[in-house]
């Protein structure tokens, strides 16, 4: 059986490609353990605290934190607590459904996911460093990576509602409770959630997707 683990067998492109979208994974693996010393955070803990920042409200659940980790609800359960224990979320319930308990940030993890926006500068940093037809060779290469990936079931993707085949804009713009529209949801989206990310998005014909994957742990 041909590995690229093997450097012997490592002969191929597909291979080199392989094992160096592997090493980036140990990079972004090693960025994560490092901030999490100096926060005092594990990396599921830092990826958390990001999801709840950046994630639609509906989805901000002890099941839609365990999604988007790729783990149990009990982990997810688990992570939760230690958040709370750290008094950087909050258990609350669900203004439109007090049956559904959400993941609030606290002022506390407001300031701490903060903090955090920076943690993959250097990723960004390297990708910049390249000239810009190899970064857009390099953007439309990954994205149909992470596709295929997608549809075996091994990523989630999280995008905004911008460029989703759900996305109905302006389509009710006097309507207080929002000016957009949300086909899957069949419900008014005000603007501000319309840049938060989303479990249901499925990217429009012909829209370029700007993928947002899930963080390594």
């Amino acid at each position: 059986m041909i590995s690229p683990f093997n450097p012997k067998q490592r002969n191929t492109l597909g291979g080199r490609i392989t094992i160096a979208l592997y090493r980036i994974t140990q990079a972004i693996e090693h960025i994560f353990r490092e901030r999490g010393k100096v926060t005092r955070l594990s990396p599921t803990q830092i990826q958390s605290l990001l999801f709840l920042k950046y994630a639609r409200p509906g989805v901000r659940t002890i099941g839609g934190l365990a999604n988007r980790l790729g783990v149990t609800h009990a982990t997810s359960s688990g992570v939760a607590d230690a958040l709370e224990h750290k008094r950087l979320i909050k258990r609350t319930p669900l203004p439109e459904d007090q049956r559904v308990i959400t993941l609030r940030l606290t002022p506390k993890g407001e300031d701490e996911a903060g903090m955090l926006e920076d943690v993959l500068d250097e990723i960004e940093a390297a990708v910049n460093a390249l000239p810009e037809a190899e970064q857009t060779a390099l953007l439309h290469a990954a994205q149909s990576i992470v596709r295929r990936l997608q549809q075996a079931g091994y990523v989630k993707i999280y995008e905004i509602c911008w460029g989703c085949q759900f996305f109905r804009k302006d389509a009710h713009p006097d309507d207080p409770r929002g000016p957009h529209h949300c086909a899957f949801m069949d419900a008014p989206l005000p603007e501000p959630q319309t840049y938060l990310e989303c479990p249901d998005f499925v990217p429009a014909e012909k829209e370029v997707i700007l993928c947002s994957t899930e963080p390594i742990d």
